[in-house]
């Protein structure tokens, strides 16, 4: 009786160890062939690492990266996807987490396209355990559709969020050094550049009236609404409904292109005016050409400031004030 019962013990024993092992030889035959890189699959191997009884998880990328098939986001996702392996398998993790990376090209698995009845790529799966601590009731693979290009980091955040809650190797890109190179490179030239610039550059930096004219002409274009236009987008100019044109817009909330130009130009022309008086005609030694500048610049002055109340009866009927000669 004890020998039956240790032969029927065997028996049961040997089926379940026998079913058992495949898994475990499976999984370590796959990550034994590719350390870092993912598995180049085909419609075999994809049928042997994605069957039932597995307990590992298998994310696979079905692409199409051939160029008669003019797939560029499959071409350019490739990279990321094997940022994506080599960092899973050369970081640390637990020992009971086991994942495995694959790429299914179109040219290699047209059945495994067929069955999944897949009409665009790429198209990534994540195929749960069915066995061991980690198995899930649905093993039915879940699936990230490409709307557009993806970097690896967003593509590595959805697929720890399909794996079991625990520590996960991070994300490490590999060191540009041809980037730093050039950078360094494009610094040196620059600081080169400006050493051997720099007698003549810094007195044009430095210089106090060009600094003025920059001053003045950002104050004229924003004083007379010049973002006013850029946000609103308003007109340059419009018909006034009998063959001519409107240059100025009726109200204050409105304004055309052209207008803002016009009070520009009557803001420049008042700032020359008063500089001019304040600055140049006190220089002049000569009496009589002295009196002849402060007529002149008063002159216009007066004709300018005219025309801007003018202006601005135009965009106001209602305003009572004026100013001869407008």
């Amino acid at each position: 009786m004890k020998l039956f019962t240790f032969i029927a013990s065997l028996l049961y024993l040997i089926p379940a160890t026998l079913a058992a092992a495949p898994n475990t030889d499976k999984f370590e035959k796959y990550q034994s062939i590719s350390r870092l890189a993912p598995l180049q699959l085909n419609d075999s191997s994809y049928d042997d690492i994605t069957s039932k009884p597995r307990d590992y998880h298998v994310a696979v990328v079905l692409t199409a990266t051939e160029a008669r098939f003019g797939c560029v986001l499959c071409r350019d996702f490739q990279p990321e996807f094997d940022l994506i392996a080599r960092s899973w398998n050369k970081g640390s993790k637990p020992d009971d987490l086991k994942l495995l990376f694959g790429t299914l090209d179109f040219r290699n698995g047209k059945t495994a396209f067929q069955k999944l009845m897949l009409q665009t790529a790429p198209v990534l799966l994540v195929f749960p355990p069915t066995v061991g601590p980690h198995a899930k009731v649905d093993d039915s693979p879940s699936r990230f559709d490409f709307s557009g290009p993806v970097s690896a980091d967003q593509v590595y955040a959805w697929i720890n969020r399909q794996l079991p809650d625990g520590p996960k190797p991070p994300l490490v890109r590999p060191i540009n050094y041809m980037r730093i190179v050039s950078g360094i490179t494009i610094l040196m030239g620059v600081v080169t550049l400006f050493s051997v610039l720099s007698p003549y550059v810094l007195p044009v930096v430095r210089n106090r009236n060009l600094w003025a004219a920059f001053s003045l002409i950002a104050v004229l274009l924003f004083t007379s609404g010049h973002m006013f236009n850029h946000i609103r987008k308003v007109p340059y100019v419009v018909g006034d409904g009998r063959g001519g044109i409107n240059y100025f817009a009726g109200g204050f909330s409105n304004q055309f292109g052209m207008e803002t130009q016009i009070v520009a130009a009557i803001y420049a022309v008042l700032s020359f005016s008063a500089i001019a008086l304040a600055m140049k005609v006190p220089r002049i030694a000569d009496n009589k050409s002295q009196q002849v500048a402060v007529v002149i610049w008063g002159a216009v002055l007066l004709g300018t400031y005219s025309f801007l109340l003018s202006v601005f009866r135009a965009k106001n009927g209602g305003y009572p004030f004026f100013l001869p000669p407008f």
